[in-house]
């Protein structure tokens, strides 16, 4: 008997000690803010909704033959926007990386109830889509210029190594009416100090609401911009772009119409469609130098407003995703642009715009392990803590504000198809360009099946949640906390102030390794002595919890 319970133990200790390698890799449930994952991955053509174990609880699938174009929002109805395309593009005429072609809606049980295209010859849709409070939808899309255009408006010969160019513009399209509502085009907010004959001729440096159509990072590529996320502050009626190639975002006034969009004057601004504000590299505009730089190839440029209480201290603010700020780490960022609402405009500081460094600067407790060179997102929760994903690796973790990490999770993807649960996935083998987290009270979820329809993953870990997950109502009647769980240093237990306990912890052979009578809401213990394997928390003679120890 003492030889099999050797035996159990040990392949106990072996299973438990191992670490999973997609899917959920740690959790502490006490600490996590508590919802569903959205998550639209590369490489394949379905959006999936996660719960924080990992199972997929819904899933809007669509034909083999699509892909993400890049990004997917569900509404507080349940409908879902999302952007695709086709996976193959061989033969198209405009094609980069972020590519889309298609803005769908559908409905939460995956009817398409309405669909847009642009992808032709001389345009294509790509990277991000916003949708305002009324309900229409602004897109990024590339329109194509001929070498004798791009000459024509200042551009170098020698910055047009594809013999085009491919400016960005943002049009509106309102799903009700199919009509196209409203269009900015950078193309018509240029400058350039190489011809004085030419009507958008200055000092780049004088003209910072202007963009410099000779300012290059791509070896003149046709893709200039690369413009990978927008946004939308109904506030203020204003529109953010992030223009990585730039190293800049930008912000627009969208309270113009389309004609004052094509001028320097109009909308609350005073400014038409000229650029209301750009920060992160006022080399751009030729009024800093490469040590001012503070962007570099950034992502998920947004205002920090959805699902957040106003009283959140970065409601309001921009987030941003830092994506190589160092040779090999990235951070995630937040910062305070002033804005004079009486003026309509963002105050300058000399010849630049505010403020001089970030309100927030977040990396992973180990740096190294946050490095994406491309893609990747972060979102700010009610509780305090970040959700951050790493784009190229998939990885996506949430971040407490003591810089711990409560929540891991590994998109179980291999080139598209689900990988098996020890596999250890190289870098772009499943990019993600973002995940977002919506509470479990979202209205989209009202009277809908969540439950679990199994994981996406090959031979899912399918008890890792049964070791930590909380086994009994107690656990709320107690206002009980335990934590970290996982362990293997010290577990601290927390239950309502002045209610004294008896606490008991048992092996998986209901055999007592611990037991105390408590009392002031709180108890700290030793678990580096302890077996590795599963513990069982009885409160009151009642089986509240399960701990693993490592």
């Amino acid at each position: 008997m003492k030889k099999l319970y050797f035996f159990f133990l040990l392949f106990l200790s072996l299973a438990l000690g191992a670490q999973n390698t997609v899917g959920l890799l740690s959790y502490q449930p006490t600490k996590t803010f508590a919802g569903y994952n959205l998550i639209y991955p590369h490489n394949q053509p379905n959006v999936y909704l996660i719960d924080n174990c990992g199972e997929v609880v819904h899933v809007w699938e669509d034909e083999p033959n699509w892909r993400p174009g890049n990004t997917a929002y569900l509404l507080d109805d349940g409908r879902l926007v999302k952007t695709k395309r086709q996976a193959s593009v061989a033969g198209n005429p405009i094609w980069a990386g972020g590519g889309g072609a298609i803005v769908e809606i559908r409905s939460w049980d995956n009817e398409l109830l309405w669909s847009f295209e642009r992808n032709d010859e001389n345009n294509r849709l790509h990277h991000d889509i916003a949708i305002t409070p009324q309900g229409t939808i602004l897109m990024i899309a590339w329109e194509k210029k001929t070498m004798e255009e791009a000459m024509a408006a200042g551009r170098s010969p020698f910055l047009l190594s594809n013999g085009e160019l491919w400016p960005d513009y943002v049009l509106e399209v309102d799903p009700v009416t199919d009509e196209i509502i409203w269009e900015w085009h950078v193309w018509d907010h240029l400058v350039q100090d190489i011809d004085p004959d030419m009507g958008n001729y200055g000092v780049v440096g004088e003209r910072p609401e202007r963009v410099n159509v000779n300012w290059d990072t791509s070896d003149g590529a046709a893709d200039w911009m690369h413009t990978n996320a927008i946004d939308y502050d109904p506030l203020n009626d204003q529109i953010v772009l992030s223009v990585p190639t730039f190293h800049e975002f930008w912000i627009i006034d969208h309270s113009t119409s389309t004609a004052q969009a094509a001028s320097s004057n109009g909308g609350l601004s005073g400014r038409g469609g000229d650029l209301m504000y750009r920060w992160g590299n006022p080399a751009a505009y030729q009024q800093g130098t490469e040590a001012d730089q503070q962007l570099f190839y950034q992502h998920d440029v947004h205002w920090v407003d959805d699902l957040l209480p106003v009283t959140h201290p970065y409601y309001g603010k921009i987030a941003l995703f830092n994506n190589q700020v160092g040779a090999d780490f990235s951070t995630a960022n937040v910062l305070s642009p002033v804005y004079d609402m009486y003026d309509g405009n963002f105050p300058m500081t000399g010849n630049t715009w505010g403020p001089s460094e970030f309100d927030v600067v977040l990396q992973h407790p180990i740096p190294t392990q946050l490095y994406s060179t491309g893609l990747s997102s972060v979102q700010f929760l009610p509780n305090g803590n970040a959700l951050i994903i790493d784009g190229r690796h998939g990885y996506a973790f949430e971040l407490s504000p003591d810089n711990e990490v409560v929540w891991e999770y590994l998109v179980p993807l291999a080139g598209g198809q689900p990988a098996t649960q020890g596999d250890i996935l190289e870098v772009n083998n499943n990019l993600t360009f973002r995940m977002t987290r919506y509470p479990l009270d979202y209205a989209a979820f009202t009277d809908r099946d969540l439950s679990s329809q199994g994981w996406i993953e090959q031979s899912p870990d399918s008890t890792f949640c049964d070791f930590i997950l909380p086994t009994n109502e107690l656990m709320a009647d107690y206002q009980l906390e335990i934590y970290p769980n996982p362990t293997n240093d010290q577990l601290t237990i927390e239950w309502e102030g002045g209610m004294m306990i008896e606490l008991r912890l048992l092996d998986l052979l209901g055999r007592t390794v611990y037991q105390s009578k408590e009392s002031g809401g709180r108890c700290y213990l030793s678990a580096k002595d302890w077996h590795s394997g599963m513990y069982i928390v009885q409160i009151n003679g009642v089986s509240v919890s399960k701990v693993v120890v490592r």
